[in-house]
């Protein structure tokens, strides 16, 4: 189904009074997801900026039920809240684990593991803005390449851990990208995630202006300059057939690593070979 503007519901499930930075992106994400979720949804959420912008004591942005979990096991909770409810014979329950880099892709990445290997029917998300910004903007296995974080001041000295790829090896029916900057694309393969029976994985890019040193309000223009330079491709694959979703203009590289903060130490050389390397992907020249 093709999601027009009209199509969606004008309550706003998630964001309104949240604690998290102006223009956040883990904020504008979840904003988005929560239009295709719906009220009918339960959301696990480790230690992680959005688990802290989305509630705390007792306030909440979440107008569905919302368990913060410890930093390890959102995908293990969820695993158990499906259980709980298939015992109770409720069908009709969205669940989802939602993570940043550390609750996903590291800290957390045992319990995401386990719960796609059992196919448990649940969706898990990780927001990805390429550092740990709610402990201060560390380094992890999702910082690209020769960016700048709080304990690296020169620049990551090796690539990005590829969870998609991870991910589809695990056999899963559903896998997909997405981008804040592009929201029908992102509703639209939660769309797809919520008819899938079994497990389904949904990795978006989410900047964070602090990280990533640039002003507030270019939040989603970055996004979108990182999906139309390459180097964030929007696809998805459903029961391994791999489909990519939007075909970037490919505008150069530079245009989007050379305006960010994080990326001041990087040199000529490193922007030419990782121009090179996208051009030789999609094999087609940058415009």
């Amino acid at each position: 189904m093709t999601l027009r503007i009209e199509d969606l519901p004008k309550e706003e499930l998630f964001g309104q009074g949240n604690g998290g930075c102006k223009a956040c992106g883990a904020a504008i994400a979840g904003r988005q997801a929560m239009k295709v979720l719906g009220e009918r949804t339960i959301i696990t959420i480790p230690a992680s900026c959005m688990a802290t912008l989305g509630g705390n004591n007792q306030k909440t942005a979440w107008k569905t039920p919302f368990y913060h979990t410890l930093f390890e096991m959102a995908p293990a909770v969820s695993s158990g809240i499906r259980a709980a409810l298939e015992i109770q014979g409720v069908n009709d329950v969205n669940v989802v684990s939602w993570g940043g880099d550390a609750g996903s892709a590291d800290i957390g990445f045992q319990a995401l593991t386990g719960a796609a290997e059992r196919n448990e029917h649940m969706i898990h998300v990780c927001y990805d803005n390429e550092m740990y910004m709610n402990t201060g903007g560390q380094q992890s296995s999702q910082t690209p390449l020769y960016a700048l974080t709080s304990n690296d001041h020169i620049g990551k000295p090796v690539k990005k851990k590829n969870m998609l790829a991870i991910m589809e090896a695990h056999g899963l029916d559903y896998v997909a990208s997405a981008s804040i900057a592009y929201p029908f694309d992102l509703m639209e393969k939660f769309q797809n995630a919520l008819a899938n029976p079994g497990f389904s994985y949904i990795h978006i890019l989410a900047p964070c202006y602090r990280g990533w040193q640039i002003p507030g309000e270019k939040t989603i223009e970055f996004a979108r300059l990182a999906v139309e330079s390459g180097l964030w491709e929007l696809f998805e694959v459903k029961k391994g057939v791999r489909t990519r979703t939007h075909e970037p203009s490919l505008i150069p590289v530079a245009d989007y690593l050379l305006p960010q903060g994080r990326f001041k130490n990087i040199s000529k050389e490193a922007v030419e070979e990782i121009q090179t390397s996208i051009t030789k992907y999609y094999g087609r020249g940058a415009k």
